[in-house]
């Protein structure tokens, strides 16, 4: 279980992965060499798995944002392994989610162009085996994104109906024009 200290590390890396151990360490308010040791083994547990770069969709040319919603023919495990092990081959697809509900699966798909598009549901999509329904949203902008987790003290008192605490690096989201 992770204690505030390694809360604070994991949201301060969430914001800045490419710090080094020594300021990391110094906006923990900690030494380098127990920093450093706290990271590692939230490393090891799997708490951190892994630093990425956050990159613009759309200077990187992918700015269509597609959610899909996928309802299978059959809701068995051998269905579901057979879709899962399918979509996991799609690059496309940047999340996927098995759902409650009328649907089974809700995609976060990518695409070049609404015509790319089209090509993936028609030529890619469309072919994995099991499906029912296809049922697309596309994004017409993003409201808010954020990589940073709320502190899990914002969650307390949430199961006895009281309201959030508007805490620390919480912000209101932007739009994107």
């Amino acid at each position: 279980m992770m204690d505030a200290t390694d809360e604070r590390i994991v949201r301060e890396l969430q914001a800045n992965a490419r710090l080094t151990n020594q300021e990391l360490a110094e906006r923990v308010n900690l030494s380098p060499s127990p920093c450093l040791r706290r990271v590692r083994n939230l490393e090891e547990a799997g708490v951190i798995r892994g630093y990425a770069a956050v990159v613009d969709q759309e200077l990187y040319g992918l700015p269509v944002n597609v959610f899909v919603s996928i309802r299978l023919e059959r809701q068995t495990d051998q269905a579901l392994k057979a879709f899962e092990e399918g979509l996991e081959q799609l690059d496309e697809v940047l999340e996927c989610y098995l759902m409650t509900g009328s649907r089974d699966y809700l995609l976060h798909v990518i695409s070049q162009s609404l015509a790319s598009y089209e090509v993936f549901v028609r030529e890619v999509l469309s072919k994995l085996p099991g499906i029912a329904a296809i049922e697309s949203s596309f994004a017409l902008g993003q409201v808010k994104q954020r990589s940073i987790y709320p502190p899990l003290a914002h969650f307390e008192g949430r199961t006895r109906g009281e309201a959030p605490v508007r805490g620390e690096g919480q912000t209101r989201g932007r739009r994107d024009r």
